[in-house]
């Protein structure tokens, strides 16, 4: 690629096609740079260094992956909501990997909270729980044990990590089917004023 027209959006997004190749891990600076023929150095325009890039690719693949869910989940509630949710988190993790990888990494909160798509996934993964009648505290170990369930799962699918004869899909289903009993019946912690 030449190397006219390097801007920090295009890096991030050669940054995850790369991801999705190599592996999230894998991705650098210099790698980056041999990619669009220049020297590391010229990189350092458009981020401040491997943090910056990894952390910007964070919240590029947390926005497209909230996107799919939040177009899975539009219009269902309940158990059709979570069933679309996890099919549309289950899909970016399979299809994108080296992306769904950056989504895990610990970003600092501050930017956090500035993200647009952290605010948006908080707002579908919270109103899809609000739908069970989950409030906090509740609310935030029920996200927790979506999410460790759910990426979990699909780290253990990713690296063939299920090695007995039962189709993945079908206990894919039924793993979905008992977080919405558990969901149903939610052991609710009661709020305690100290």
């Amino acid at each position: 690629m030449a190397r006219a027209g390097i801007t920090a959006d295009r890096l991030v997004a050669a940054a995850a096609d790369l991801a999705d190749e190599v592996g999230f891990e894998n991705v650098t600076l210099s790698a980056l740079a041999r990619h669009f023929g220049v020297k590391d150095a010229s990189l350092y325009s458009h981020v401040k260094n491997l943090q910056d890039l990894r952390t910007r690719l964070a919240l590029l693949a947390g926005g497209e992956m909230i996107d799919r869910i939040a177009a899975a989940v539009a219009g269902r509630a309940g158990k059709d909501a979570l069933a679309a949710f996890a099919g549309a988190y289950r899909e970016y993790a399979l299809e994108r990997p080296g992306r769904y990888a950056a989504t895990q990494i610990r970003i600092d909160q501050s930017l956090v909270t500035d993200a647009p798509a952290f605010r948006r996934t908080a707002e579908i993964t919270y109103g899809m729980l609000r739908a069970y009648g989950l409030e906090e505290p509740d609310l935030t170990d029920a996200v927790r044990l979506l999410r460790s369930t759910f990426h979990g799962y699909c780290a253990l699918e990713s690296t063939g990590g299920f090695g007995a004869p039962r189709d993945v899909q079908r206990s894919w289903d039924r793993a979905v089917e008992a977080l919405h009993v558990a969901l149903q019946n939610w052991p609710r912690e009661e709020n305690s004023v100290d």
